[in-house]
């Protein structure tokens, strides 16, 4: 665990903001996701509803239900980055409203936008409050470390840490065939377990392979849930950025990965393709990239720096919190949403009920950006602060994921 930064004596926190200064960003400004009828927690639960299991009803209200359903989940592609980019994937652009025959539309990830979060969001149908997985790191309240949710390191038992059954899990057990089709590197970890598991699990190395294969799942049985995954458009927007070359090249490669699965659907099928978040690129200078490890007035009071850039939880020094909280406001509050830790619940950044296991894992401070603007932490995160393209706030570049529908 990293140790508590101490306050230096002869540097006293800065001073409230003066009257006539500018004001924080209001907490009640923040666009909230749309938990409950259009969020990424509301997809399974509603086509679950489709093919009867039980204890499942219809949250997206507009989808209609099939017998065969396969759920194609492509890490890093933002609702607003795809409209952007219609040349490269003209298959998925047919799909998006106003295109011919076209019925796509939007959902919202949950907060924060981050791949652990959405996928636990996924498959579990709940909001982040309740699975448990609030952030990209974030501290574990027994041991009192940063715990990396993508990762799950340091190694924490993933079922203590996440105790609520998949829709996977739920819906084989209703007797509908269930299978998730993915890189073999993912078969056993625990994220699988605890956000994916249910049903087969078979690995495949390709794209093409894990579409055919994904096909061939679907038709061998009269009810089925099919969930596919690919990686790498979230992959080189970190690197490259999301308006790159080599990002442009992976959208298109998708989009033929998206055709070739729509072309081998079964009968009475629906294919449904979305992401776990949107991406943003940020400049590389330090009015856009604010270094933690080198800002002595945010550190003032911090004992653990969490989440991501663009979505910090901040864990105080007992007794420290509001002076962070007030620090932080008046430092970066015209350019994120700084929240205490039971304003952000109170607002429902989380969802509509934050569980108490869950409750000491979120910061005593939290910080969502607004602006294309990062919390950096050079020293503690070289790799992460070297990213082109980043995710994890509130905004629509950010919280808006496709949800398109192919049907046979």
């Amino acid at each position: 665990m990293a140790e508590p930064a101490a306050q230096d004596p002869a540097r006293p926190l800065r001073a409230l903001p003066a009257w006539d200064e500018p004001e924080p960003l209001p907490i009640s400004s923040a666009p909230l996701p749309a938990y409950g009828s259009g969020s990424l927690a509301d997809l399974l639960p509603t086509l679950a509803a489709g093919l009867g299991v039980p204890g499942f009803e219809a949250r997206i209200t507009e989808l209609a239900p099939a017998d065969r359903v396969c759920v194609f989940l492509v890490d890093g592609l933002g609702w607003e980055q795809l409209r952007a980019h219609p040349e490269e994937a003209p298959f998925l652009t047919s799909l998006l409203p106003g295109s011919r025959g076209g019925t796509g539309r939007p959902l919202t990830t949950g907060y924060p936008s981050t791949t652990a979060t959405s996928l636990a969001s996924v498959g579990t149908g709940l909001p982040p409050g309740e699975h448990g997985l609030p952030g990209y790191t974030v501290r574990n309240p027994q041991s009192g470390e940063l715990m990396n949710q993508l990762r799950w390191n340091p190694w924490t038992p993933p079922r203590s840490w996440q105790p609520h059954p998949t829709v996977f899990s739920r819906t084989a057990a209703a007797g509908v065939h269930t299978a998730q089709v993915s890189s073999p590197k993912f078969a056993d970890t625990p994220l699988t377990q605890v956000a994916l598991s249910g049903g087969g699990f078979h690995g495949r190395l390709s794209g093409e392979e894990r579409m055919d294969l994904a096909a061939r799942q679907l038709a061998s049985a009269d009810r089925a849930l099919i969930y596919t995954y690919y990686a790498e458009v979230d992959g080189k927007g970190h690197r490259f950025g999301v308006d790159s070359d080599a990002w442009r090249g992976q959208l298109t490669y998708v989009d033929r990965l998206v055709e070739r699965l729509a072309d081998q659907l079964p009968p009475r099928s629906a294919l449904y393709v979305t992401a776990d978040h949107g991406m943003i690129d940020i400049p590389f200078d330090a009015e856009h990239r604010i270094d933690f490890d080198e800002d002595w007035e945010l550190r003032a009071g911090v004992a653990l720096l969490g989440g991501e850039g663009r979505a910090r939880h901040v864990y105080a020094v007992p007794g420290a919190a509001g002076d962070v909280l007030a620090v932080w406001r008046e430092v970066l509050g015209e350019q994120f949403w700084v929240a205490g830790r039971e304003e952000a619940i109170e607002a429902g950044w989380f969802g509509p009920r934050v569980d108490e296991r869950v409750h000491g894992r979120l910061g005593d401070v939290i910080a969502a950006a607004r602006d294309d603007v990062l919390i950096i932490a050079s020293e503690r995160e070289p790799k992460e602060s070297a990213m082109v393209g980043n995710h994890g706030s509130l905004t629509p570049v950010e919280q808006l994921v496709p949800l398109l529908e192919v049907r046979s």
